[in-house]
């Protein structure tokens, strides 16, 4: 039987890194939670257990956003297990890192599909699924305003998903349904870290004001206050959270 005393979030990606660390805030702060992931059945499976055991309600469910069939089946078991969403984090992504000139049909495709048809597919959804009051909260990056070179079409992916946090706002006019971008900085996230020298690790952790990587909790945080009563008169917006870098 469905829950209906709690609030519901699915946080898309959340097995691990800030999609893990944003599920363990939105539990904290009383919300039913949703851990989906596409491959990383043993950390969401684990995460879901650890929430549980803190004596919060949260469950691990596979979907691949890429695919609106699988999103379907996502929200009608959400709705089965727990009730109606009320907030959606789309935290789901792929970032390859090479300059366009050498990146493949396959790697172009692949982020393409994650980033920006998982964004569509999970935002069409909600559409048609969240009660007034609801929040849409979708990932961007830092990079749409730094421009490094190796990320075009990483970045191109999230300026498309900027575009339509954008609009998505305006179209859901009268409902009372915000949808807000949180475009994180470099956060020591194990995604991050990987094949990135001593040196570039800390070139880059300089490159703010704040002379520091982010925290996947940073990046939580501001998900947190979107999602929250704080949040209510944020609509339509961008929140580079980064340090001040851009």
């Amino acid at each position: 039987m469905a829950q209906t005393d709690k609030r519901i979030a699915i946080i898309t990606g959340a097995a691990r890194g800030i999609g893990a660390a944003v599920a363990e805030r939105l539990a904290n702060d009383g919300f039913a939670v949703v851990i989906n992931y596409a491959n990383s059945a043993r950390e969401a499976v684990a995460l879901a257990a650890k929430l549980g055991k803190a004596g919060q309600r949260a469950i691990a469910v596979q979907a691949d956003v890429a695919k609106a069939e699988e999103v379907r089946g996502m929200f009608d078991l959400v709705e089965a297990e727990l009730g109606m969403v009320s907030v959606l984090v789309n935290n789901a992504g792929i970032m390859k890192v090479q300059p366009l000139a050498e990146t493949s049909d396959a790697v172009f495709e692949q982020q393409f599909a994650t980033n920006v048809q998982g964004t569509f597919n999970t935002m069409r959804e909600a559409a048609g699924r969240m009660g007034d009051g609801g929040r849409i909260i979708n990932f961007s990056t830092s990079v749409v305003g730094t421009n490094l070179p190796g990320y075009a079409i990483y970045a191109g992916t999230k300026a498309a998903v900027e575009t339509f946090t954008r609009i998505f706002a305006k179209e859901l006019r009268g409902r009372n349904i915000t949808v807000n971008a949180v475009a994180p900085g470099p956060v020591a996230t194990d995604l991050f870290l990987a094949g990135k020298s001593d040196e570039l690790v800390q070139q880059l952790s300089k490159a703010a004001p704040m002379e520091r990587l982010g925290q996947p909790d940073d990046i939580a945080r501001v998900v947190s206050f979107l999602a929250g009563p704080d949040g209510g008169w944020i609509n339509g917006q961008v929140v580079r959270a980064n340090g001040g870098l851009v």
